[in-house]
């Protein structure tokens, strides 16, 4: 006790202050500059999930909506917009092999598949603290760029019916995760029925075999990002030679196949 009390004396108030102080410091800026380069890998990050189903509304069918004379409708009422050719997802796989309409709908719901596939990555992330950071941020990208559509491409002013919108989006957002946690874990058949659900509303005209697709291509990207460190994510995923592009390659082409089984008599024969 004699000794720290003695240690304390020693040492200046001032200094002991300023010691204190730049502990902190140093504390508060390693957290900052993690915090700033997390914003900025998730926004790569985001920006490559946003691009595979990216579409846009010609202008001279913007500056009409207000006239009624603005992009044509989906059955549903959507505005139907024109898939947006990127040399980086070159062949538009979700609009002209999967058949998917170039609307908002499509591109939010396309987007949550991939972010949640990188979501899926990220829990395997050392600290919780950093894994809810990551999540947040990617959120809050598409949260922008949702309400960037709406208003750019959609005419949407009224700031309380975008709200209302990202509102439903977010809710969209939880539900989306457990009903894909709970395929991955369950099996291929409950993941295509939350697929079913989400991507394609529920259709009972589906095609399941474009539902199938989809299933393979979630569980190729998840085994493929499981051996990409998470600093090397962006630049994996990226491309024409990126994940979200090769893991849809050959993909018909093995659903076509039949399994070795698949014409062996039920039970065993007497």
């Amino acid at each position: 006790m004699q000794r720290q009390i003695r240690q304390r004396l020693a040492t200046p108030r001032s200094a002991e202050i300023g010691q204190n102080l730049a502990k902190s410091l140093r504390s508060r800026a390693k957290g900052t500059t993690e915090t700033y380069i997390t914003y900025g890998l998730t926004q790569a990050l985001f920006k490559t999930c946003s691009r595979q189903a990216s579409y846009f509304i010609p202008e001279d069918q913007r500056t009409a909506i207000l006239t009624g004379r603005g992009p044509p409708k989906t059955a549903s009422g959507e505005d139907l917009g024109v898939p947006d050719v990127d040399t980086a997802v070159p062949s538009n796989w979700w609009f002209n092999d999967i058949g998917m309409d170039p609307t908002f709908s499509t591109w939010s719901q396309v987007t949550y598949l991939h972010m949640y596939l990188l979501t899926v990555r990220l829990r395997a992330l050392d600290s919780q603290t950093s894994f809810q950071n990551y999540q947040r941020y990617l959120l809050e990208h598409f949260s922008h760029a949702a309400e960037d559509k709406m208003i750019i491409l959609h005419g949407m002013s009224a700031r309380g019916i975008r709200n209302r919108y990202l509102k439903d989006l977010f809710i969209q957002w939880r539900g989306l995760l457990a009903a894909y946690d709970e395929g991955l874990v369950k099996g291929d058949a409950v993941l295509a029925g939350a697929v079913w659900r989400n991507l394609f509303k529920g259709d009972e005209e589906v095609d399941w075999i474009k539902v199938s697709a989809i299933v393979g291509y979630m569980r190729r990207v998840v085994a493929m990002l499981g051996s990409v460190e998470v600093n090397e994510i962006a630049g994996a995923i990226e491309g024409t030679d990126g994940i979200f592009v090769t893991a849809w390659q050959g993909l018909f082409a093995s659903l076509a196949q039949k399994s070795t089984g698949i014409n062996e008599p039920f039970g065993k024969e007497e």
